[in-house]
Order: C-alpha cells, then sequence, then structure tokens
C-alpha cells in the first residue's frame, strides 16, 4: 500500500527493540486495510520473518497460512524462522499438535487417562503410541 509500513520500517524497529532486550518477535503484514494488496497463498507472510532473522539475529516466529506439519517443520529446518505460529490450522483441526506429531515422528501422545484419583491427587498420565501406516 502506497505510503503504508514496509520491511526496511520493520527491520529498523525491530533493531530498536532488539537494543532494548526483545528476543523474540513474530511478524505478520497485517491485513487491515482494503487497501492493502496481499497476495495470499501458504507461507506468505515467512519472508517477513526470514528478512528480520537475517537483518537482526532475531529469534524469529512466522505465521501465514502455516497449515501443515511438513509445512511447518521445512520453514524451521531451512532457517526462514525459528518457531512458527498457527491459526486457522488449530481453529480447524484443535489436535493439530497430535496429528503433527504422528505424521512427523510417528510417535504422539494419543489420549491421556483421568481418573478420580488423578484428579484428587492432581496428577494426569499420558500414554504414547507408535504410529505405523498401512503396510509398514
Amino acid at each position: 500500500m502506497d505510503g503504508g509500513w514496509d520491511i526496511e520500517q520493520t527491520v529498523a524497529f525491530a533493531q530498536v527493540l532488539k537494543a532494548r532486550g526483545l528476543d523474540w518477535i513474530t511478524l505478520s503484514s497485517g491485513g487491515i486495510s482494503p487497501l492493502q494488496k496481499i497476495a495470499i497463498g501458504p507461507n506468505y507472510q515467512v519472508p517477513f520473518a526470514t528478512a528480520v532473522k537475517q537483518a537482526t539475529g532475531l529469534n524469529t516466529i512466522a505465521v501465514g497460512l502455516i497449515t501443515q506439519a511438513a509445512q511447518a517443520e521445512a520453514i524451521v529446518a531451512r532457517g526462514e524462522a525459528d518457531m512458527v505460529a498457527l491459526a486457522r490450522g488449530m481453529l480447524f483441526d484443535p489436535r493439530w499438535g497430535w496429528h503433527a506429531a504422528l505424521n512427523l515422528a510417528r510417535q504422539s501422545v494419543v489420549s491421556h487417562h483421568l481418573t478420580g484419583e488423578h484428579l484428587r491427587r492432581g496428577t494426569v498420565s499420558y500414554s504414547v503410541a507408535s504410529h505405523t501406516e498401512p503396510g509398514e
């Protein structure tokens, strides 16, 4: 958007914040004005996190239609960001983390068992299960 905030201003602002002790920053283009022309697609906000990470050395959190476990893993593995934040994926699937663990590591917390005794003691036990695909 003409006259709007740009990545150079974001980098400069992030450098000031880092000098004041900031360790982590989440980057987004906002999307709050109908005048903005944002090409929306998978990873569309990730380049902002990458630019700030490279220019400042800050730990960055990427957002932007990150919906798949492998997609999130690749962003971090390639060094484009240090962490990803999910919105739509977790809203659509509240057990996104469990499903991601199954897809990436083939192991996940799949259920928790709360009994009266666990509630009285204030403890929770978790079961861990391995996952294999049919035919493996």
